[in-house]
């Protein structure tokens, strides 16, 4: 039997390798029951009559309007996050992939959990505002949790049945476009130059975050709650090759490491399967063509977002959805043109330290969303000042 799968931000670059992955590789396993997307109700319309989607969900009642008009009537056409909450609470959906950018996917996935789904999150940003809120849900709820984050993925692989045996976790990443690039340099930079990353296929959000190095520090954030180890036992290391994609080290000191071509189907297509495997799309390791495995420190001074996100995590609370909800907005400042890519930082750190800390120890959405909504407005003033 078929399991039912709905797919939340279908038309971004997860999403469309999840499809891809379900209709090559998985087509006699799953059916897709059920898609999301934001704003690009052109594609949605033909994955919706493509896979025979029973239900979709786009951003408003006026896209909703539109796409009505190309959709099967058989479609339910859905709005907003009322939407995406009936999308993962229907009975026939057995998985929810989350692919959705940025912290709004929240209260639907831990609708989701509530609703006992099997989760495949390639969505970050939930667990960096919201983390001990959708770790604890889940334990609650006895809902499995299976990280698409190539890293995660990896870090989730070689923990298999040794997480008491855990010492340390290495993060790895590629240190994206200006790894060697001096910083006086960035504001000259062109943004398809920042947003061209040297190894992964990425949305615009991830692949600023790439270039910032902001991307590894909401990493560190996510790992510390996937598996409950404390920040000063994740590391963050630069390997140029992208082909470990991360690595664990345990208390007798034996390393596993997972490695792979750096393309996003495998670890999608194992959240899906798992704990079974299957043969996958993605291309095998030619190791005749590699001439190294090289290795080296984050540049912290070039790079401040990562002890940002440290900070973040050390202090608790609500800052972590500070920090998380300030780089969004400060992202969207650069893209519109707004700002520089070098203010980036500065504001994200400025936004921060205004920020006035809820540390109670059982923090709540509504604590997590209040301090989001204020640190969005307060990026955006900066970002237009």
């Amino acid at each position: 039997m078929k399991q039912g799968i709905a797919i939340l931000g279908s038309t971004g670059s997860i999403g469309l390798n999840t499809l891809d992955v379900v209709s090559r590789s998985l087509k006699d396993s799953f059916e897709v029951i059920a898609l999301s997307a934001d704003s690009n109700i052109k594609l949605l319309s033909e994955q919706a009559k493509l896979f025979r989607a029973k239900a979709i969900s786009v951003r408003d009642s006026l896209l909703a309007s539109a796409i009505k008009k190309s959709v099967s009537k058989r479609t339910e056409v859905l709005t907003g996050l009322e939407g995406l909450n009936a999308i993962v609470s229907r009975h026939d959906v057995d998985i929810v992939v989350f692919a959705i950018s940025g912290s709004s996917c929240v209260i639907p996935l831990l609708k989701a959990i509530e609703n006992k789904k099997k989760i495949a999150l390639a969505n970050k940003e939930s667990l960096v505002a919201a983390g001990a809120i959708v770790m604890k849900q889940a334990k609650k709820s006895n809902s499995t949790i299976i990280p698409i984050d190539s890293e995660h993925s990896a870090i989730f692989q070689c923990l298999d049945g040794r997480a008491d045996q855990l010492n340390k976790i290495y993060l790895t990443g590629s240190g994206g476009p200006l790894l060697d690039i001096s910083p006086n340099r960035f504001d000259g930079l062109s943004k398809e130059f920042i947003l061209k990353h040297p190894k992964w296929k990425m949305g615009r959000k991830i692949s600023v975050d790439s270039a910032t190095m902001m991307n590894k520090g909401l990493e560190i954030i996510e790992a510390r709650w996937l598996f409950g180890v404390e920040e000063d036992r994740i590391e963050v290391l630069i390997h140029p090759e992208a082909v470990i994609h991360s690595m664990v080290e345990l208390v007798d000191g034996v390393i596993f490491a997972e490695l792979g071509a750096p393309d996003m189907r495998s670890p999608i297509q194992y959240a899906l399967t798992y704990p079974s495997r299957s043969k996958g799309l993605a291309p095998m390791i030619d190791f005749s063509k590699i001439t190294k495995f090289s290795f080296r420190q984050p540049d912290i001074d070039k790079f401040p977002c990562l002890d940002m996100a440290r900070w973040a995590l050390k202090m608790g609370g609500t800052l972590t959805a500070v920090l998380n909800a300030a780089d969004e907005e400060a992202v969207k400042g650069f893209l519109k043109g707004d700002i520089r890519f070098s203010a980036i930082p500065r504001i994200i750190e400025k936004v921060m330290s205004k920020h006035k800390n809820i540390s109670k120890n059982a923090i709540s959405i509504d604590d997590v969303l209040g301090a989001e909504a204020w640190a969005r407005e307060e990026t955006r003033s900066l970002c237009y000042h």
